[in-house]
């Protein structure tokens, strides 16, 4: 099995350091995702989503040295999002002084479309719930077996009944529930390990 991967607050303390190839690879690895996927639900294109990332993480990059991170005043995700949402503002303000605006009902049609604040902030946690499922299963799918991979899934996942995944795959039902079981254990448990505290 793979190792619990360090909780949130233990990965911010070693961000610091910058020569830290592994816990910058497992955090553009969680995070980059979340802030690209909540970027393209925003209407941005995919150029414009991937840089606005790399914004963000240079963002990070630059300002985690000064990060006195407190679980107690909030999770990391909201700081996150803060930044994020910060720097689409930004780049939502470039684009709007580089296109004049008409007056016309379409502008104002256009501007009536973006969500409030709140229905942004409950996307963004969508999607961080989202990426950090995914970056579980990621992590699950390499240390079982391709059966017991796809007994989860396929009962789990995709709904199919326990008799004929057992059908399919030439083992006993139980053998099916019992690698479901397994995998959702160890899935909860890699969820739980990676939330900050």
């Amino acid at each position: 099995m793979a190792d619990i991967p360090p909780t949130r607050a233990s990965l911010l303390v070693r961000l610091r350091d910058a020569q830290d190839g592994t816990a910058w690879k497992e955090f553009v690895d969680l995070y980059a995702p979340v802030v690209y996927g909540y970027a393209r639900k925003r209407g941005l294109q995919d150029a414009d989503a991937a840089d606005l990332s790399q914004e963000v993480l240079r963002a990070v990059a630059g300002a985690i040295g000064r990060l006195e991170y407190d679980p107690r005043r909030g999770a990391f995700r909201n700081w996150l999002f803060t930044v994020v949402r910060r720097k689409l503002l930004n780049w939502q303000a470039a684009q709007a002084r580089r296109l004049q605006g008409s007056g016309d009902t379409g502008t104002h049609q256009l501007l009536e479309q973006c969500p409030s604040p709140d229905f942004a902030e409950a996307e963004w946690e969508t999607e961080w719930e989202q990426r950090l499922v995914a970056w579980a299963c990621t992590q699950i799918r390499g240390d079982v077996s391709d059966i017991t991979w796809q007994a989860f899934w396929r009962t789990a996942v995709d709904g199919q009944a326990g008799k004929k995944v057992a059908a399919d795959l030439g083992v006993t039902v139980a053998a099916v529930y019992h690698s479901r079981s397994r995998v959702l254990a160890r899935l909860r448990e890699l969820v739980r390990a990676a939330q900050e505290p």
